[in-house]
């Protein structure tokens, strides 16, 4: 199977709910507050490097320690559960540390890692492997790293476009949509995790 816009369409909606990227702009705007600069097409260009790297040597590292795609999917479904919850609910479960290189660079920490290429969207890909073809989640990625540049690059306007309450919603409905794919992906692939013990 080939090209399906259907499985494009699902790749980009679980990668766009964990990157959030619109639910970013306070942090992006804290960061241009302090002088630190972001720049949009390094942090896009990197961050589907990173992504694409992890999409193929994550496969390797999972057959280096015989972990299965199901068992892998289930684990991440748990961890998009989780996620899901802070969206939703606007609580912090994962704390990332800030950064203290000094640097006023930080296009690549925290922006591109783990802002955007963090442990959540390596988890989320690598379990949609087990149900979509590679063609299409890469493409799904690809979508998903345009939108990161046009927000980054027009982050004033998101803003203004946005509002915060507009922000808000829009982080509490990925976050739903985020919970039922989590769902979705435990409950198609503990079938065939129990199948594997039988």
């Amino acid at each position: 199977m080939g090209i399906n816009g259907l499985e494009i369409l699902s790749c980009f909606l679980a990668l766009f709910a964990i990157i959030d990227v619109t639910g970013s702009i306070p942090i992006f705007l804290s960061m241009r507050e302090k002088n630190r600069t972001i720049k949009p097409l390094k942090a896009s260009v990197y961050s589907f490097a990173f992504l694409l790297i992890f999409l193929f040597v994550g496969e390797w590292i999972l057959k280096l320690f015989h972990v299965d795609f199901s068992s892998f999917a289930i684990a991440g479904a748990l961890v998009l559960l989780i996620l899901s919850i802070e969206m939703i609910f606007g609580v912090e479960i994962f704390k990332y540390e800030a950064d203290s290189s000094g640097g006023q660079d930080a296009t690549m920490v925290p922006v591109v890692f783990p802002l955007i290429a963090g442990p959540g969207t390596f988890t989320t890909m690598l379990s949609m492997r087990s149900e979509y073809q590679l063609s299409n989640l890469i493409l799904g990625i690809a979508i998903n790293m345009v939108v990161v540049f046009v927000v980054l690059r027009y982050i004033d306007f998101v803003k203004k476009l946005l509002g915060n309450s507009g922000a808000y919603i829009l982080r509490r409905i990925f976050g739903v949509i985020l919970m039922a794919i989590a769902v979705r992906l435990f409950t198609a692939n503990m079938s065939s995790l129990i199948a594997s013990f039988q």
